[in-house]
């Protein structure tokens, strides 16, 4: 039986870490792309590989017969998908293969994933959209906003993220975080435009709170024992006050706070 491998990859992973079913694949038979410049393709030659360009007419057609004609004369063959299964022709070309399967029984087609992502990689995501809406040639309300002007949509998302919380919404919560979460996104991609020395960046915002984390479970990261979760919140206070060095029970209470919380 001929095999044609449609070879997928994710775009938030480097492209030459690729699973080991990945890489026996390009090696049982000829190895064809849309374009030779992806960094898939580049990362497939430099491991040694030749891949071989198809040609781009205006239907995917003329590239699906050239790609089962290649593995029905070595027996396999892969096509280079690429990143999030391709974009246009790569993501034609791909479906056009898949309709075969009803006219050629004899062709097994495969598709594989290269790599995958890790729990959390669509933050990658996130942070090179709102990169996006930012600069040059993005949106030009994103571009005029600063951390004041966004500090009262702060707010308002972290309270309807509480309101689905109350009203035990599981599906708004989700969304509502989601519009947190682009305030952080958004407060930290303003501030990579400050002076040098008040500069920051979302990596900063991450590192610090992974380090306070772990600061504050010794339980979990050290060799500090707690008995429940009473104690586990009497350590945190104990750490946050010697943090903070001495300084007034009332240094970190927010003055913008709802007056009853506040008071």
């Amino acid at each position: 039986m001929t095999r044609l491998v449609l070879l997928a990859t994710s775009p938030r992973v480097a492209a030459g870490l690729l699973s080991a079913t990945a890489w026996q694949a390009l090696q049982s038979g000829p190895v064809y792309a849309v374009d030779l410049t992806t960094p898939l393709a580049a990362a497939v030659a430099a491991g040694g590989l030749e891949v071989r360009a198809l040609a781009q007419p205006g239907s995917p057609q003329p590239a699906v017969r050239e790609l089962v004609s290649a593995a029905d004369a070595a027996g396999a063959a892969t096509f280079l998908i690429g990143a999030d299964r391709g974009q246009p022709p790569a993501s034609e070309i791909a479906a056009a293969i898949l309709e075969l399967t009803a006219t050629r029984p004899d062709l097994d087609i495969e598709q594989i994933d290269g790599s995958w992502d890790l729990p959390g990689a669509r933050l990658l995501d996130v942070v090179a959209t709102m990169d996006r809406l930012r600069s040059p040639g993005g949106c030009p309300w994103d571009a005029g906003q600063d951390h004041r002007s966004l500090a009262p949509y702060l707010l308002e998302e972290a309270y309807e993220a509480f309101q689905a919380i109350e009203d035990d919404d599981s599906a708004a919560l989700r969304d509502e975080l989601g519009d947190v979460l682009l305030q952080v996104a958004f407060h930290a991609r303003m501030a990579e435009e400050l002076p040098p020395d008040r500069r920051w960046s979302i990596d900063d915002v991450a590192s610090g709170l992974v380090d306070k984390l772990v600061r504050r479970h010794p339980h979990v990261f050290a060799d500090s024992d707690v008995d429940g979760a009473e104690a586990v919140s009497a350590n945190w206070e104990t750490i946050k006050a010697a943090e903070r060095g001495g300084a007034s029970a009332l240094a970190s209470v927010p003055l913008a706070a709802p007056a009853l919380t506040l008071a």
